[in-house]
């Protein structure tokens, strides 16, 4: 493809091409309800004709077709405008890429049937439906995946990729008693099926969060301290990284932007860019760009060390490259548990999940809704509800007290939970 794209004209080029397999089982309240398994081959052209760029991407891998496609590519990169910050990256960002086995794959993968499959999922659901007279739903999943890419570029760069996936949940709805649903789910996603956690701790996690929501409620707004469940921490962390990108940089909507080296947030903050964590579901040797990855300490005890800059952005601000995406976020850890994190609160708010809200990656603002529950003297008071937290992320994070020791493993963002002082809550 790379010799091909040339021949018509091409200056540059890069190719990338993906095999994959997904397998997807759902049993809902006593019956198979789906089966879905589907088998997918892509091919994805970037080509650079001129001073000007396109990506193209297609399913059609038969050879006839794919001549037709390069030269059709080509062609029409030439009607397009000149931008002389699209090439690739320089050779040099391909050295020193790690040779290092990062356990990806499952070696059992082929040999998993199809009668397998769906026992996970049936006996996940049929589990968590025995544990609460209370429940009136369960649906339960199993999902496995392989994929297999290979990535070529027309100045030096050549790599492949092989990985596994395996994921189990279950989500369940319950009749409070006084005509509410409450609902709720636990899942994990891992690279080896012998990590999936049990089908008995998933379901029993699952109905406890349910249940927990029983009679829940709004309570006044004012200043309460927080403390936010690994699971929950998801947003406030994406709308930091958000900001620390080189697109937000470059369009002047950050509010990061001139903040190298410089304190956003609490000395308790420490966050990392590992690709090298073994069986990481965000671990890679090189990144999108062929780029070779290395370990990054991005914010180091409240200090903004690096941005996410890819080679595209770093051409435009003038500076060099770090790479444009992540890949394990991972944090330096505390000694508490989240249990103790909610013992060290005389009065505050546990929250257990967002509700839909956004943030400014300009201004720093961001208003989010949230569910969990009321804290008294460490306790549990109470569940939470139609609730919202906003301010500023300066302030957010420069009011972290306490990192948690305990890392949500079933993403690449391995995010604990976080311990905050006086959060504006707004409710009644």
């Amino acid at each position: 493809m790379v010799a091909a794209a040339r021949a018509e004209g091409a200056a540059e080029v890069a190719v990338d091409i993906t095999n994959s397999r997904e397998i997807e089982i759902e049993h809902r309240d006593g019956q198979l309800d789906k089966v879905k398994e589907s088998t997918q081959n892509s091919l994805s052209l970037d080509v650079y004709v001129e001073g000007k760029y396109s990506g193209h991407t297609t399913n059609d891998l038969r050879r006839d077709s794919l001549g037709r496609f390069v030269s059709e590519a080509v062609a029409m990169t030439k009607y397009l405008t000149e931008d002389p910050f699209r090439k690739l990256p320089d050779p040099e960002q391909y050295q020193g890429q790690q040779q290092m086995d990062l356990d990806l794959t499952d070696g059992s993968y082929d040999s998993i049937t199809a009668d397998q499959r769906v026992k996970v999922a049936r006996e996940l659901q049929l589990h968590t439906s025995s544990l609460s007279d209370k429940i009136i739903s369960t649906t339960a999943s199993y999902n496995d995946g392989q994929t297999e890419s290979v990535k070529v570029l027309s100045n030096g760069f050549e790599g492949t990729r092989n990985s596994t996936t395996f994921s189990a949940g279950v989500e369940v709805t319950i009749d409070d008693g006084q005509g509410g649903r409450p609902s709720d789910y636990d899942y994990a996603t891992t690279r080896f099926l012998s990590d999936i956690p049990s089908l008995e701790k998933l379901g029993q996690s699952a109905v406890d969060k349910a249940v927990a929501k029983i009679g829940q409620t709004k309570l006044e707004s004012g200043m309460y301290d927080m403390v936010i469940v690994n699971r929950a921490a998801s947003r406030p962390l994406g709308a930091l990284r958000g900001p620390m990108t080189g697109r937000s940089l470059q369009q002047k909507r950050s509010y990061l932007d001139g903040k190298l080296g410089q304190r956003i947030a609490s000395e308790k903050l420490t966050v990392i860019d590992d690709p090298f964590v073994k069986r990481g579901l965000g671990s890679r040797t090189f990144d999108p760009e062929g780029m070779a990855t290395r370990r990054r300490v991005m914010i180091d005890k409240g200090i903004l060390k690096e941005y996410y800059i890819n080679c595209y952005y770093a051409r435009k601000l003038g500076v060099e490259p770090t790479g444009g995406s992540t890949t394990n976020t991972v944090f330096e850890y505390g000694d508490k548990s989240v249990d103790d994190l909610v013992r060290l609160m005389n009065r505050g708010i546990l929250v257990t999940g967002m509700i839909g809200g956004n943030s400014n990656s300009t201004t720093g603002d961001y208003s989010w809704g949230i569910r969990g529950a009321l804290i008294e003297d460490g306790r549990p008071v109470k569940p939470v509800y139609e609730m919202n937290i906003s301010g500023n992320l300066e302030g957010l994070w420069g009011n972290l007290v306490e990192v948690g020791n305990d890392p949500f493993e079933y993403s690449s963002l391995r995010r604990p939970s976080f311990y905050f002082k006086d959060v504006q809550f707004s409710g009644l």
